[in-house]
């Protein structure tokens, strides 16, 4: 019976889900020029344009969830820390990271177990205010105690809402997914094997499979293959509602004491293990390969950059990082020579700020650029008390000393392969103020773990894009600054004059332009060619608007 009922909403899910995959798009349609028919950010021009110029290595640091150090597309690319030595238990450089030879994991114990999964900051926040106000009577608490049991109380509800909300999608698809297994134990083989007679095969053993592979069958047809439904529908649905009802939204979960360490001692910052790929390293491999996959080497995907140097910073776990983690991630990585950092996450909270902050500051002394992907919620980005996605680019205030904004970030929304009303990815955050630029970040073909490589999508994907243009900026034209390579990132970008879809909204038309500061989308060429212009001259990005900020 509940066989018969999932299939049912199988067939709503996935006809609801195939209209844009059936679009052929070329897979480096971001490599291709911004005036051809997709826009795209001239990179292969820009490479035609720097031919017989000799650019030094940079060294691009992944805080993600892990790369794949060893993929056939990578591998060549990795960073090596070459002062220390491999495997022998020795901290050889003494900078206080034991045989970190490509990087470093920060979510990791050093027994060698790994955190995968982890609870949204919410729930972190919600177990603080618990063990607080679990027992006390609201009746006899000071004003400023009322006000913090009152966010409690609300923490307490949305997350009661949510968890009513994912249980029954959780039960749905783990059902699905076991039916898929079912599918691929009956065949033999595996995802990438199974055509449609292994499907006919599955039904004659087993007659309930015959509603779902009918479904199966009709998408096939239609030019989707049974990996492709598996892996990137069922699979991936699977993934996001069990993991959000079993891990991030489950207050009783804890994976921390994996770890070992006191999450809210930020002084602490020796712990975790060198394994910088991790159980998921899907999402940052993804972004590694964006950024510099080995270019003209006939295989997989040609990346934005050559001449560059992947360290992998293991910070993002499947669930909300943690700030300390970033703020160690951060350091770490200028430690040891990064001259540029891509950060492709993001959460709705942060309650120790100023320790990433801290991080920022450190990094922009040490002239290195931070690349931050905007957010897929569709909403607009807001600031001060009303900042609504975290990490960013605004300080917490400290009397009146120093930059109230960090002058050496990126924040990056996400455009598709339309070059009309669609332009903006429905996903993607926007602001006229605190988003700097767009790049392609939907229908993003680039490498995965296991020498593979799959189309994925979020602005995610947008910033390495333009962490990729920043690292072909710095090897080539070596004398610029991080903060002018921000500025000719965002002068460069070619600007977008139609009207098109709001993110976030079903119709409402807006022009690009008011999306984001610069109203355009990066340009690897036209970068290059003011890079070269600029040389040690310094120019200035367009400002922020003080009449827009909340």
């Amino acid at each position: 019976m509940i066989r018969i009922l999932l299939a049912g909403f199988f067939a709503c899910f996935l006809l609801g889900t195939t209209a844009f995959a059936q679009e052929e798009v070329p897979n480096n349609w971001f490599n291709t020029p911004a005036e051809g028919a997709y826009p795209g950010m001239s990179v292969d021009a820009a490479h035609d344009y720097l031919a017989g110029k000799t650019g030094r290595e940079v060294i691009v640091a992944i805080i993600d969830s892990g790369v794949d150090i060893e993929h056939e597309d990578l591998r060549d690319i990795i960073w090596v820390n070459s002062d220390e030595i491999p495997n022998n238990g020795i901290d050889d450089d003494n900078n206080g990271y034991i045989d970190d030879v490509h990087g470093w994991n920060f979510i990791g114990g050093k027994d060698g177990e790994n955190i995968n999964y982890e609870n949204l900051e919410i729930i972190r926040l919600y177990n603080r205010y618990k063990q607080r106000f679990g027992t006390l009577d609201p009746a006899g608490m000071s004003k400023a105690d009322r006000a913090d049991y009152a966010i409690y109380q609300d923490y307490e509800k949305q997350i009661e809402a949510k968890r009513e909300e994912l249980a029954p999608q959780a039960m749905m698809f783990s059902t699905l997914y076991e039916s898929f297994q079912n599918l691929i134990e009956e065949a033999g083989k595996s995802p990438g094997e199974i055509g449609e007679a292994d499907l006919d095969a599955a039904v004659k053993a087993d007659e309930m499979l015959a509603q779902p592979v009918t479904i199966i069958k009709g998408m096939m047809g239609q030019g989707m293959s049974f990996k492709e439904i598996y892996e990137d529908q069922i699979k991936a649905a699977y993934d996001y509602f069990y993991s959000s009802y079993a891990y991030n939204w489950n207050p009783d979960f804890d994976a921390r004491a994996i770890v070992g360490d006191d999450p809210s001692n930020l002084n602490d910052r020796n712990y975790g293990n060198n394994n910088v790929e991790g159980p998921d390293a899907m999402h940052g491999t993804h972004v590694a390969g964006i950024v510099a996959a080995v270019r003209g080497n006939d295989i997989g995907v040609d990346g934005v950059a050559n001449n560059v140097r992947i360290m992998s910073i293991r910070t993002v776990p499947n669930g909300d990082e943690r700030d300390k983690d970033v703020a160690n991630a951060i350091r770490y990585a200028v430690d040891n020579g990064a001259q540029i950092i891509n950060m492709s996450f993001g959460k709705g909270q942060s309650p120790y700020k100023d320790a990433v902050d801290d991080a920022v500051r450190y990094a922009l002394k040490n002239d290195v650029l931070l690349i931050h992907a905007a957010g897929n919620d569709g909403k607009e980005l807001l600031s001060g008390d009303k900042a609504n996605n975290f990490p960013n680019d605004e300080f917490v205030k400290r009397g009146f000393l120093g930059p109230k904004y960090a002058e050496n970030w990126v924040t990056v929304g996400a455009v598709t392969p339309a070059k009309d009303a669609a332009l903006p990815a429905g996903f993607s955050n926007w602001s006229k103020n605190y988003v700097d630029v767009f790049a392609p970040g939907q229908q993003i073909y680039s490498t995965v773990p296991d020498d593979e490589y799959s189309n994925l999508q979020g602005t995610s994907m947008a910033a390495p894009m333009v962490a990729g243009v920043a690292a072909l900026l710095r090897s080539y034209f070596p004398d610029l600054t991080a903060t002018q390579v921000k500025d000719i990132l965002l002068e460069s970008a070619v600007p977008m004059s139609m009207r098109v879809v709001r993110p976030g909204s079903d119709d409402t038309e807006v022009p690009f332009a008011s999306l984001s500061l610069t109203g355009g989308v990066v340009n690897a060429l036209q970068a290059v060619k003011q890079a070269e212009q600029t040389k040690g001259k310094k120019k200035r990005a367009p400002e922020r608007d003080p009449a827009l900020r909340p």
